[in-house]
């Protein structure tokens, strides 16, 4: 993100005029464009939402002059396109541990499942729970063991796939950082 880029008066008037001509209308959908667009980076599990909001706006209100005569439709899709974009680069932009390619010399218990079973202790008795769940049986048996555990949480299958994929997503990056922590230890 370029944090030295800053949204100027002018281009900020652009934006508007592009989102509604009558003022307030456009001030009212901007803000709703915003929080929107901070429901989809907390959704994708982005950190600085907020900032990633304002960059969302900064990239469009950067090319409000090139697509205004052209762009056809709700221009708050435009700036969804754009934060789609965004939470692939921040992905790409996480750092993670690498995970230790030597080999292992413990013959009693593998090292991984150790430190699979200390990060899942790690959660909360629900977050595990629901993981462990989330995570059994295969094909049809899977698909509705998955519908029958949303609806008895009751949320959405969606929903329950995003949390699966937070409550996944931080335990492999605890289990990356055990296997780290076990191999510096080894040496």
């Amino acid at each position: 993100m370029n944090k030295n880029w800053v949204l100027t008066e002018e281009l900020l008037n652009d934006l508007l005029a592009w989102l509604d001509p009558d003022r307030d209308v456009a001030g009212q959908k901007y803000e709703n464009v915003r929080r929107g667009l901070i429901k989809i980076f907390i959704s994708n599990g982005c950190c600085d939402v907020e900032d990633l909001a304002d960059e969302t706006i900064n990239r469009v209100a950067k090319k409000v002059s090139e697509i205004k005569d052209t762009y056809d439709g709700d221009p708050s899709r435009y700036f969804y396109g754009v934060a789609k974009n965004i939470v692939h680069e921040e992905h790409r932009r996480r750092v993670r541990p690498p995970v230790p390619t030597e080999t292992w010399k413990t013959e009693d218990v593998d090292p991984e499942y150790e430190c699979l079973e200390s990060c899942l202790n790690e959660l909360t008795p629900e977050n595990r729970e629901l993981v462990l769940e989330y995570y059994q049986d295969e094909k049809k048996a899977k698909i509705d063991h998955r519908r029958k555990l949303a609806e008895k949480l009751g949320i959405a299958a969606n929903a329950l796939r995003i949390r699966a994929f937070r409550i996944r997503n931080s335990l492999e990056v605890c289990v990356r950082m055990c296997l780290v922590k076990v191999t510096s230890e080894m040496n």
